[in-house]
């Protein structure tokens, strides 16, 4: 009779168990002896920007090329973006700029007899001479139209970036040395927001519009900086306790260079995404201040001082009304998208799209 705890050296499954070399799958013992299921040999990483298996165990992503996949899969800011460039690369390059000309015939300065009652020669399948039409003095309302929307888009884009200098500098400083710094900094502020900015920005403006285009965009930046600033400080008083601070300020960095280099990099992207909704609405708030005869002065023209020039003529000639209406509406929903996107890929958590 054999013994049945005697081992046959002939079957490979009652060998010594130090022995077995495990394969690409094993099953794993719990302590009651049972298993829990299969286990890969190589583990399996996701993706973190799409929930997928990359094609590659050592496939990974830094932040950046993380922020960039979320935002150029995002629909809406991929149109923005492609039809912003488009505007800007028509108004730039048709009349052109400076001394540089365009491909476009026609000065927005110049007179000329006004043609079957200044109506546009757009058609489906043809430009004509005067594609947007002519004002009352028959000038041609296409190089007008795009004549004001690059005063309107380098207005929007200063006032982007000088706003977006003044808020940083100013939420830095007061989140990170707080006191009477903050103080100060913070009363300032908030002396500016209590005051209507459409009010402030046509006072201000007023002596800085026969001053030329970027004087007036200093002078819109100067206003439109509070609300950065408030996020800024906000992101830069829950930085200033993090450990990687406490451990630059032990070995001696300097406050600005812990601001610059620890700090302000880890709110780039509250940054960026305000920077863009303050574009939008530098240019809504240019187009306000033209309309009201504070902004951009004759013999230059804006979006907002075309629309204002010509809103008696709606009635009788409503294209001198709509073609710089559509300009102004197509410019500030390119850059909300834009913000949209940028918002949500760098806060993945804030995507309403599910993207």
């Amino acid at each position: 009779m054999t013994d049945p705890n005697e081992r046959d050296p002939r079957d490979p499954r009652q060998s010594d168990p130090a022995s077995i070399v495990p394969g690409p799958e094993s099953a794993s013992a719990t302590p009651s002896g049972g298993t829990v299921g299969l286990e890969p040999s190589v583990p399996t990483v996701l993706d973190p920007a799409e929930g997928l298996p990359p094609t590659s165990p050592e496939r990974s992503y830094s932040q950046g090329q993380l922020v960039r996949r979320r935002f150029l899969r995002h629909r809406g800011a991929m149109i923005g973006l492609v039809v912003l460039v488009l505007i800007a690369l028509l108004a730039f390059t048709s009349i052109g700029i400076g001394p540089i000309p365009g491909w476009w015939g026609k000065d927005f300065r110049t007179t000329g007899p006004t043609i079957d009652g200044g109506r546009p020669t757009l058609g489906f399948f043809h430009v004509g001479e005067h594609p947007f039409g002519q004002d009352t003095v028959g000038r041609d309302f296409f190089a007008l139209t795009m004549r004001g929307t690059q005063i309107s888009l380098i207005i929007a884009f200063v006032v982007g970036i000088g706003s977006t200098i003044i808020g940083t500098v100013v939420g830095g400083l007061a989140g990170y040395f707080r006191g009477w710094i903050e103080a100060l900094l913070m009363r300032l502020t908030d002396l500016l927001i209590i005051i209507p900015l459409l009010v402030l920005a046509a006072v201000i403006a007023r002596g800085a519009g026969d001053a030329g285009i970027l004087t007036l965009a200093v002078v819109l930046a100067a206003v439109t900086w509070t609300s950065l600033a408030r996020l800024v400080r906000g992101e830069v008083l829950s930085l200033r306790e993090r450990e990687f601070v406490t451990a630059a300020r032990a070995i001696g960095t300097s406050p600005a260079r812990i601001i610059v280099q620890h700090i302000l990099p880890n709110t780039i992207g509250v940054i960026i995404v305000s920077t863009t909704f303050t574009i939008a609405s530098a240019i809504l708030l240019e187009t306000s201040l033209s309309f009201l005869g504070f902004g951009v002065q004759p013999p230059d023209v804006s979006l907002g001082s075309l629309i204002s020039q010509y809103q008696t003529a709606f009635t009788v000639r409503p294209w001198l009304f709509w073609f710089p209406g559509l300009f102004i509406l197509a410019i500030a929903l390119c850059v909300n998208f834009i913000g949209d996107g940028l918002r949500d890929a760098f806060d993945p958590r804030q995507n309403r799209n599910g993207e």
